[in-house]
């Protein structure tokens, strides 16, 4: 069996899988698409990073293909529904990023909330001297709020267990409620998106990127929002209207935003670097070693799992 990466990091948390097959690894850099394109006809398995497009012209081009697996719990990069109609299976690594995402959630929130950076900010610019007034410099405090959860998957039910243990109440909206032993077991209550909006003191984006969830979050969400309502966004960019959080931030619309992940990809609108009542980050959610190696284990495990049927492995069933 042939694999292909087309990128190269964390190699130690591929040993097993270059034991087994034959692996082709980029030297020193990640591969192109048209590289990619060139290579991809011979080989069985192809595992791209999440930002390698994978569309119809690469998977026309490779007929010995089986499967696609990704270094990401998201796959937009892929055309799922292709694939599957190809006779291609799709993996995912979803495990691995639960924590480190939902512990960045939570730490933006917290941030928002406290305006830590902001005065971190503040303090460096005028090297420790000012002169602060007793109600200057005042955030708001988490416990005893309510976090509305956008998506309550792996991810927004872990940070629900986070922010239950701050004293927060959980509301949440997602495609589908939860069983009721589910609700019971984790304490929190399903609302209609409406109310989730108007209920919540935070809200947290955890859903998946689709065309139904395209700006979800736009300007009449925002003004359906309360004015003191903290936006954090750790799952995919375009859910949200950066614009009209922008119009939403400067307004006073809402009180803040923490952000990991951005509209336009990597490059976040230029008015964002102008507010003081927003947290950036650059989509560090699942920025430590230990995940980026577990993801790379993820990998590793879904190829030999598909191939050799030995373990338990996270496919990708619709698009």
């Amino acid at each position: 069996m042939k694999i292909l990466m087309t990128y190269e990091m964390f190699r130690e948390g591929y040993a097993e899988l270059e034991k087994m097959y034959d692996v082709t690894f980029p030297d020193g850099r990640d591969f192109t698409y048209d590289e990619v394109y060139d290579m991809i006809s011979s080989f069985d398995v192809l595992c791209p990073m999440f930002n390698f497009p994978v569309d119809k012209n690469l998977i026309d081009n490779a007929p010995g293909l089986r499967l696609i697996a990704n270094y990401a719990v998201g796959y937009n990069n892929i055309d799922v529904a292709y694939a599957l109609q190809k006779g291609i299976s799709v993996a995912n690594t979803p495990d691995p990023v639960i924590a480190p995402t939902a512990n960045l959630a939570l730490g933006l929130m917290i941030d928002a909330a406290r305006r830590i950076t902001e005065c971190d900010r503040m303090l460096r610019k005028h090297k420790g001297n000012m002169k602060v007034g007793v109600l200057e410099n005042l955030g708001t405090q988490i416990t005893g709020k309510t976090l509305g959860i956008f998506g309550m998957g792996r991810i927004g039910k872990a940070l629900s267990k986070r922010a239950r243990a701050c004293g927060m109440e959980v509301i949440y909206h997602n495609r589908r409620q939860m069983h009721v032993e589910e609700e019971t077991k984790l304490n929190v209550m399903y609302v209609t998106f409406d109310e989730l909006l108007k209920q919540s003191d935070f809200i947290s984006i955890n859903a998946p990127y689709t065309p139904e969830t395209h700006h979800v979050f736009d300007e009449k969400a925002f003004s359906a929002m309360k004015s003191h309502a903290i936006l954090i966004n750790t799952s995919r960019g375009p859910l949200v209207d950066e614009h009209a959080l922008v119009y939403a931030l400067k307004n006073n619309i809402i009180r803040a935003a923490g952000l990991d992940v951005f509209e336009f990809g990597d490059h976040p609108l230029p008015e964002l670097f102008e507010l003081d009542n927003v947290v950036l980050t650059p989509h560090i959610g699942t920025q430590t070693y230990t995940a980026r190696y577990e993801m790379a284990k993820a990998v590793c495990n879904n190829v030999i799992g598909f191939l050799e049927k030995d373990r338990n492995i996270s496919l990708v069933t619709h698009p």
